[in-house]
């Protein structure tokens, strides 16, 4: 017969074992429940879940000046480039935007001007390789400026996250084979930008046509203009003589040839005359040549789609992947095609 102290202790371990084996069991397999329910996510959020957090901040230096033709003041002046910056992200963007928005136009902003000093300082002002008229360079607002329109509140509230978005990109710029890129931007594009070569002439590798599919945000996403027939026949006759359109027989005198990648009209038939889509948003105005003509018995109609050239970044397309928990960076590697972010200062 067994010893019955050694059964005796035994059962005791036993008794304290077999809860303890149990409880275990159990709670690993509520574990298991648990797991399994955080797995079943949506692979969006599983997307935005596992985005990487990228510094490109790898030098520290100080902020170099650079000379900028001021157009208003008709000199050319001396201004720190951060400074400078949030001159140009004030009057190229509005601050109400998402702050991955406005970095990532801080960057573009930055990386022109880098491209305008390697490229050598234009005719319109020879001693600056920028100047303050948006029209040729950049749009800038100063300081003072923005104070006097807008006052001390919006100084306090958006100046402020337009300073932040600057700073917190600072020295950054787009680069493509080492080089600053021409950083290209607009305002909305159409659901898809455009191949430089088939808006400018001119091929950038990086200025590729991509989607752009949240730019619908976009309050000039569609737009419409309707001329009279005969101010449509009249226009186009006085701007291209020999065109012999009559207001009686547009609807057969008027056809889109071709498009682009991105949906602009490329070449259009109109009477003895082949243009181009820019030809005739310049003529009638429209947001983009990106349209659709429609005639009636009084009236043609042009259903318009984006606004501006479509080439580079969409701001609003920017905005709506900001919106949609992308960083800056996500942004210009998706504009500008097969580009580098590289920090210069």
């Amino acid at each position: 017969m067994k010893n019955p102290i050694i059964a005796l202790a035994g059962v005791v371990v036993l008794s304290i074992s077999l809860p303890i084996f149990i409880s275990v069991v159990s709670y690993g397999d509520k574990e298991e429940v648990k797991i399994e329910k955080n797995i079943n996510v949506s692979n969006e959020s599983k997307d935005k879940q596992s985005k990487k957090i990228v510094s490109y901040e790898t030098i520290d230096k100080k902020s170099p000046n650079i000379k900028v033709y001021n157009h208003i003041l008709g000199k050319t002046q001396d201004m720190d480039m951060e400074e400078y910056l949030c001159g140009v992200l004030s009057g190229e963007m509005s601050p109400s935007f998402e702050l991955e928005a406005l970095k990532a136009q801080a960057v573009a902003a930055r990386t022109f001007v880098i491209y305008k000093q390697e490229q050598g300082n234009p005719s319109q002002h020879s001693d600056a390789p920028v100047c303050t008229n948006y029209e040729h360079c950049q749009e800038y607002k100063s300081s003072e400026q923005l104070k006097r329109t807008n006052g001390e509140k919006w100084m306090k509230e958006s100046y402020s996250k337009i300073q932040q978005a600057v700073r917190e990109t600072k020295g950054q710029i787009i680069t493509y084979d080492k080089k600053a890129i021409q950083p290209l931007y607009f305002s909305t594009s159409s659901g898809k930008t455009e191949n430089s070569e088939e808006v400018f002439s001119a091929k950038y590798p990086y200025l590729k046509s991509v989607e752009s599919k949240y730019d619908t945000i976009s309050p000039k996403f569609e737009s419409e203009v309707k001329v009279s027939r005969e101010e449509f026949a009249n226009y186009i006759n006085k701007s291209y003589s020999g065109a012999g359109l009559t207001a009686s027989n547009l609807d057969n005198q008027v056809k889109i040839i071709d498009r682009s990648n991105g949906g602009a009209a490329n070449n259009i038939k109109i009477g003895n005359k082949e243009l181009t889509g820019r030809d005739i948003r310049r003529i009638f105005k429209l947001n983009s040549a990106n349209f659709d003509i429609n005639f009636d018995d009084k009236y043609a109609t042009f259903k318009v789609k984006g606004y501006g050239h479509g080439v580079g970044m969409s701001q609003w397309g920017a905005e709506g992947m900001a919106q949609e928990g992308y960083k800056y960076y996500d942004i210009l590697l998706h504009y500008y095609t097969g580009t580098e972010i590289k920090d210069i200062y």
